[in-house]
């Protein structure tokens, strides 16, 4: 199966950033892939407020993202965000979301939400002030493969990786919005084939570009993405790597090759209880 890697600059304007979909959506369409995958906040970039934009699910944007999808004929998996519960001093919440919908066959739909379990409360950065974590991991299944779902942090936790691992999954979608520092790329990179090899699963790990290398504004000290999307072999090989600059990966994943790894470094079974 041939799945893609949209790595974009998302802005402030969630109508603006629709646009931004549907092309890299239609260039991935035409390379032949079943699945594209966006970053996180592909509805509005970090540093800008988030509660105005914050919708269901089944909201315009959402219902837009929907709509091109089956236009497609391709799965589009894209962060958005929607509506929390109020802190308890009465602060408004989002819930970081990531949306997963499109054709899976002639009357059959996905249509999947994952909401981020890990908040990036690092580096200076505080999610959790205007984000309610979510609670339950989220899969879905295309012509006979299992993709696993995962929000930027979550890349630092081996255990949501191996549980998807688990529960049958042969690729696990990483989009990202990865902020900027010292190390910090040669820490996404290590992650992402880490898991890779945690997990003896294909990763797609797709981060936002960096807003300079794309010439758009950002705001300081927002996690507002760095580039470097990946999508890493079940033996942690990088298959493809993008620069820093808005950019399309298309790579092709095989379940075969993940049995076929999975019997060779049985690391799922191996694993013991401490």
């Amino acid at each position: 199966m041939r799945i893609a890697a949209a790595q974009i600059t998302t802005g402030p304007d969630p109508e603006a950033n629709l646009e931004l979909i549907r092309d890299y959506a239609a260039r991935a369409a035409q390379a032949g892939a079943r699945v594209v995958v966006f970053p996180e906040a592909a509805q509005r970039a970090f540093g800008h407020p988030l509660p105005p934009v914050a919708e269901p699910v089944t909201g315009p944007w959402a219902e837009a993202v929907r709509a091109l999808a089956r236009e497609l004929q391709i799965v589009i998996v894209a962060g958005m965000f929607t509506p929390g519960v109020p802190s308890s001093d009465g602060r408004p919440r989002v819930v970081n979301t990531l949306l997963a919908v499109g054709p899976a066959g002639p009357e059959e739909e996905i249509d999947v939400a994952y909401d981020k379990i890990h908040l990036y409360d690092a580096f200076g950065f505080k999610e959790s002030d205007g984000v309610q974590p979510g609670r339950s991991p989220a899969q879905f299944v295309l012509d006979g493969v299992t993709f696993g779902l995962a929000t930027c942090y979550d890349i630092r936790f081996p255990n949501l990786f191996t549980a998807h691992a688990r529960s049958g999954a042969q690729v696990t979608l990483v989009p990202a919005s990865w902020g900027a520092g010292e190390g910090k790329l040669e820490q996404w990179r290590l992650l992402a084939q880490a898991r890779a090899l945690d997990s003896t699963q294909y990763i797609l790990a797709c981060g936002q570009a960096d807003p300079a290398a794309a010439g758009v504004d950002s705001v300081q000290g927002a996690p507002t993405g760095i580039g470097h999307s990946m999508i890493v072999s079940p033996l942690g090989v990088p298959l493809q790597e993008a620069g820093s600059a808005p950019e399309l990966l298309v790579a092709d994943v095989d379940p075969d090759v993940v049995s076929q790894t999975r019997a060779l470094v049985p690391v799922l079974q191996n694993a013991r209880q401490l």
